[in-house]
């Protein structure tokens, strides 16, 4: 049996220690080769029936916690929640992953990201989605549908290029008919309660300023593209979906934003996240959706889970779980 105590490997790593210090190399030395210095492409790609899906990562934004990022528990309880998941201590972390479902037919974009205006000042932490189409060997004018679960920044800026054309010039762009009613609505946006939401209101009017022609509208409980159907799943925003994509026998659920990062929302479904424009709302909606999740033992993927962002959801009593899907080195 191998002895793997605490000290002889603190023990070996003193002798390893030393034979640096006085110049010597273990006989089987190799030599230097130059740091990567950056990240692999991130897409991941996994079958839905006769259908192709990838996952396409879009980037992670870890942050310092807000006071409210979880607005009805003490922060310590968030940060201890953080700490629980190993992110950086004080920080958040949020990840971002819109969907490519290819049907055969049509190739649908589920969400947008960032946008590359946001490659710079985050040093391309965000805003990953075009340059991991173009690695997953994806042309952004082969898409033909945009498909918008909601209106927030992270899921529509990636519309636009850096210097405001068109990501996607040969797509439809679909929107739930809801958020498109209320983020339009000059008087809507007279009201916003805060600063967030604000900016929120003026994010919309720019990034479709001169896109009407382009926008369709789509209600919810429809077959919005063959093989996708809109879940209604409001709370986080008024119109916010999610989407059932099905071939054959076969099924996953996108859940957009039903939870943010999982470890925090998905196992505590009765906390409030700082972006969900009806709490109570969202939180009704999230037991509801994670229900019929784990009955159905769905695959379901989430926009802010952990790339590759798919896995099953299992109750826990009062709580659920996430079960990230095992990788798969075959499509």
């Amino acid at each position: 049996m191998i002895d793997f105590n605490r000290r002889h490997l603190l023990a070996g790593a003193a002798a390893i220690g030393a034979a640096a210090a006085t110049g010597l190399r273990p006989s089987t030395a190799n030599a230097a080769v130059p740091q990567a210095g950056a990240q692999a492409p991130g897409f991941y790609r996994y079958k839905v029936g006769s259908f192709e899906c990838t996952s396409i990562n879009d980037g992670a934004r870890s942050f310092p916690m807000p006071d409210k990022f979880v607005t009805n528990i003490p922060k310590y309880e968030a940060l201890a929640a953080s700490d629980a998941a190993y992110m950086p201590k004080g920080m958040v972390t949020v990840p971002f992953n819109p969907q490519l479902i290819n049907t055969g037919s049509k190739l649908v974009l589920i969400d947008t990201g960032n946008g590359v205006a946001n490659l710079e000042p985050s040093k391309g932490a965000v805003g990953r989605t075009l340059q991991n189409l173009q690695a997953a060997g994806i042309d952004p004018k082969s898409i033909d549908i945009v498909l918008l679960s909601h209106l927030h920044p992270d899921h529509t800026n990636g519309i636009r290029l850096a210097d405001g054309g068109l990501a996607f010039p040969n797509a439809e762009i679909m929107v739930p008919v809801k958020d498109w009613e209320f983020w339009e609505s000059d008087e809507n946006a007279a009201k916003a309660p805060n600063e967030m939401t604000k900016n929120y209101f003026a994010n919309v009017k720019k990034t479709f300023a001169g896109l009407e022609s382009k926008v369709t509208k789509y209600e919810w409980g429809k077959e919005v593209v063959s093989g996708i159907t809109s879940i209604a799943t409001p709370g986080h925003t008024p119109g916010h979906t999610s989407f059932a994509v099905a071939s054959g026998d076969k099924k996953v659920l996108i859940q957009s934003d039903v939870t943010n990062i999982p470890e925090f929302f998905l196992r505590n479904p009765d906390w409030h996240v700082a972006f969900d424009n009806d709490p109570a709302m969202a939180q009704e909606t999230r037991h509801k959706f994670l229900d019929m999740a784990a009955a159905e033992k769905a695959t379901v993927v989430g926009f802010h889970f952990t790339f590759p962002s798919v896995g099953h959801v299992e109750k826990d009593g009062a709580k659920y779980r996430l079960i990230p899907s095992a990788w798969n080195p075959t499509i």
